[in-house]
């Protein structure tokens, strides 16, 4: 099971029932952090998200909308007495950013590490796949993937003679005993898929990250194309095009994050996304999911 928390739905200001952007993704009690805008630490009291859980950060990019909670969340963990290092992901040019972070956050009782995300990796038992987003400045989304194992079959490890003590581990994955899940366990089902993506215009590397996703939580920063001209200029979406990709990328579900300081009321921004995503849910605080392997 994955835990969506929608931490904050905002861009480039606050207001008071919508702090700045950032998400929280928890598989076992092992939480991801998407962005860190203003006010991320409240959001994560206010949501019953464990800051103390985190394993790693991940940033879209580096204004400050996106990052400003960041100081703040490292001296917090401090506080908790955290020793676990702490690891930072977005993409190249993060050398200054770190500096000064590391610089207003003051010394540390545990290790961070800044990384360019450049390829896949593995955290908190996901699959993370970093992909170039279309901004004004670099920028990256992420493709978080829960993957699922098998059907396991207790027929071909009988008649392999596995010893029954070992089916439990078999079955999560390891080997033991000279044995490999491969023995025992079908073909990979299908698996969990959740895709962050803002700041960005649409795109094809955005399409394809989502393609059959579980969730898109994407860039809906203006309500009506009468403002189509600003979007391509800064380099984000309207929301009639993000319901367009949700579409054309046949995810399951779509929440619209990031709005405009002027917009007050999503709702004239989600009829807009529902007119090509009918399924589509405008994003408030503290918006949570859980997503649930299929039957299969």
């Amino acid at each position: 099971m994955m835990q969506i928390t929608l931490l904050g739905t905002g861009g480039t200001q606050p207001l008071p029932d919508r702090a700045l952007a950032a998400m929280a993704v928890t598989v076992q009690g092992r939480t991801l952090l998407l962005d860190c805008g203003e006010g991320t630490q409240v959001s994560l009291r206010r949501y019953g998200v464990s800051a103390y859980r985190i394993e790693a950060v991940l940033l879209t990019h580096y204004h400050g909308d996106h990052i400003l909670g960041l100081p703040g969340l490292l001296q917090t963990l401090a506080s908790l007495n955290r020793t676990a290092p702490l690891t930072i992901y977005g993409p190249p040019g993060q050398e200054g950013l770190a500096a000064a972070i590391s610089l207003l956050a003051g010394p540390l009782p545990y290790p961070v590490a800044w990384k360019t995300a450049a390829a896949p990796f593995t955290a908190a038992g996901l699959t993370v796949t970093p992909f170039a987003l279309r901004h004004r400045v670099p920028c990256c989304g992420y493709q978080l993937h829960l993957p699922r194992a098998g059907r396991f079959d207790a027929a071909r490890a009988k008649a392999a003679g596995i010893p029954l003590e070992y089916w439990r581990v078999l079955q999560a994955g390891q080997s033991i005993g000279g044995f490999t899940p491969d023995d025992v366990l079908g073909p990979p089902r299908r698996g969990l898929t959740v895709v962050y993506a803002t700041d960005t215009r649409p795109c094809p590397a955005l399409v394809h990250a989502a393609l059959g996703a579980d969730l898109l939580c994407m860039d809906s920063t203006y309500a009506d194309d009468a403002d189509l001209p600003k979007a391509k200029l800064y380099g984000h979406s309207t929301c009639r095009e993000v319901g367009a990709l949700a579409d054309e990328a046949m995810v399951r579900r779509l929440w619209l994050t990031h709005y405009s300081a002027a917009v007050t009321d999503p709702a004239p921004g989600l009829t807009a996304a529902q007119a090509h995503y009918p399924k589509a849910a405008a994003g408030v605080d503290g918006m949570r999911l859980e997503l649930e392997f299929d039957e299969a």
